[in-house]
């Protein structure tokens, strides 16, 4: 039994949480440049197993792909062609950058920081990640 582990993917930056082992905590990971994405989890998954990607989709409020949906694809072959064995669960990401903004606000986290962009991606992954745990009953 692996860990879940959750992508925010940006065209220039991918936020990325992790389960604990017991599936029971999503906590932020790290935010990567998108060039060293690929390499930095496969560096992970050699130390840490990984059972599931959680790759978050942009939808629209129609629930139509947003404009950045073609990247996501894009990305998520590449993750399917490297890591092959372990699967992919697509997890619906609107709203989560204000709701990860709100919840670096309510939690008093600086302004300084709050405009740290990686710290949104990163807040995001969790959010994207304990979404799809709570939708699976983990």
């Amino acid at each position: 039994m692996g860990r879940l582990l959750a992508i925010d993917y940006g065209q220039k930056r991918v936020g990325l949480a992790v389960t604990d082992s017991e599936k029971i905590i999503a906590t932020a990971l790290e935010t990567i440049a998108e060039k060293e994405v690929l390499e930095y989890i496969k560096n992970y998954i050699e130390t840490e197993p990984v059972e599931i990607f959680v790759l978050g989709m942009p939808k629209r409020l129609d629930n139509s792909p947003s404009s950045n949906a073609a990247a996501v694809v894009k990305f998520q072959k590449k993750l399917e062609t490297l890591f092959p064995d372990i699967p992919i669960k697509l997890e619906d990401e609107r709203f989560t950058s204000s709701l990860a903004l709100d919840a670096m606000i309510s939690g008093g986290m600086s302004k300084k920081n709050r405009r740290v962009k990686g710290n949104v991606d990163k807040i995001s992954a969790v959010l994207i990640l304990q979404t799809y745990m709570e939708r699976n009953s983990y």
